[in-house]
Parts: C-alpha cells; structure tokens; sequence
C-alpha cells in the first residue's frame, strides 16, 4: 500500500504511538530501542522519506540534543542521544513527507482539547517553518563548499545554533499574522477524519509499542 493511502491522522496517530512508547521506555533498554530503531527505519522506508533531507536535519538536531544530554554523562546520554534519534527519525518522516502546511489538519484528528490543539497546531507551523530554514542553510553550506554529513555538521555547529531560532522565530511570527489576517480564528476548516479501519491499526500498533514499553520493566 502506497504511503498516500494513508490519511494524514493516521500517519500522526502511529507515528505518536511509536514515539510515545520508544520515549517512555526504560533507561538501558538496549533491546527494546533496538526493536523501536527497526521500527523506526522501516517507518522511514515507507513514507519514502528523502534521505538527504533526513539526515541533514537529524545532524541539525543532534547537535542541540548533545548539548543536552552530554552533561548528564556519557553511559545516560548514549541511551538518550539514541533514544531521541529514534523519535526524531519517526516524527521527520512524518513531518517531511506531508504536503505543505497540512500538519493542522492531521492534528484535528487527536482527541484534545481545542486550547491545546491550538497551541500544537502553532508549534506545527513552527516546526514546518523550523524545516524550510534548515533546509536553506543546507544549500548555503553546500554552496560554500561543505558538501557531506561531516561538512554540514561543521557549518550547523558553527553558525547554526544562534541564527536559526531567531530566523524561524521571526519567520513564524510572520506567517501568523498573515493568518489572523486571512482569518484564522483557531481551527482549520479542513477535516482528515480516523476510519474505523485505520482505528484498528492505531490499536494494533498501540498494543505492540505497548508491550515492548512494558516489558522493558520487567
């Protein structure tokens, strides 16, 4: 089945499922992230997500996560780091693999109150936002001559950090005012409904990142 079969809801209620259950997984559950890792890359494989593009934003994450986790040490920050790589590689494929600015109308789907859903739909223009801008400084490191995932590393520590927040803030800031103008009150209009047999795979999905999480206690 093609990856377009697939409702935007549904892509969003699995891929939280996964990222929910891998994020509550017990520390050093090597075993389990490992099943969590293999569902993650076979997530990846069927949403067709540009490779490139994955990578290069996954090396833009880890950076800011490594000043995170590093502190903590190193046997407690190796299982984050991977852990958060797990997360971030299903929550990318779902992100870059949507049409443009549809995120709001898959999280109409969730069952939440409408404040918060709101507040999530913001961040969501934010994160579309967040990846446009990383985007265009991978083209600017490849246009000064850092082609490659160690060359993007490089220019991203060095001139990354400071500068994209404030670049995708204001951009963000922007394009809400350009929707309250064009009257945004809130909600979209537009609905991507769960069908009852898409509930069965969210439930199926749920009760196996369910079980892994579980079983990582015991």
């Amino acid at each position: 089945m093609h990856n377009h079969q697939f409702s935007l809801a549904l892509r969003l209620h699995l891929s939280l499922v996964v990222v929910i259950g891998a994020a509550l997984l017990k520390y050093h559950a090597w075993t389990y992230l490992g099943v969590y890792g293999a569902i993650a890359l076979m997530w990846a494989i069927f949403l067709r997500v540009p490779i490139g593009r994955l990578t290069g934003l996954l090396g833009a994450e880890l950076v800011f996560l490594s000043l995170v986790a590093l502190p903590l040490g190193w046997e407690k920050a190796s299982f984050l780091l991977v852990r958060s790589l797990i997360c971030l590689v299903v929550m990318n494929s779902f992100l870059l693999t949507l049409p443009p600015h549809s995120f709001g109308i898959a999280l109409k789907s969730l069952p939440l109150p409408k404040a918060l859903k709101q507040s999530l739909l913001l961040a969501g223009q934010y994160l579309e936002i967040l990846l446009a801008e990383i985007q265009r400084m991978q083209r600017a490191a490849q246009l000064r001559g850092l082609a490659g995932t160690g060359g993007w590393l490089r220019y991203a520590s060095a001139a990354m950090i400071g500068s994209l927040y404030l670049r995708s803030l204001d951009r963000a800031e922007r394009v809400y005012a350009a929707m309250v103008v064009r009257g945004y009150t809130g909600e979209l209009p537009i609905d991507s409904p769960l069908r009852a047999k898409h509930c069965l795979a969210v439930v199926i999905v749920s009760a196996i990142a369910t079980t892994l999480t579980v079983a990582s206690y015991l």
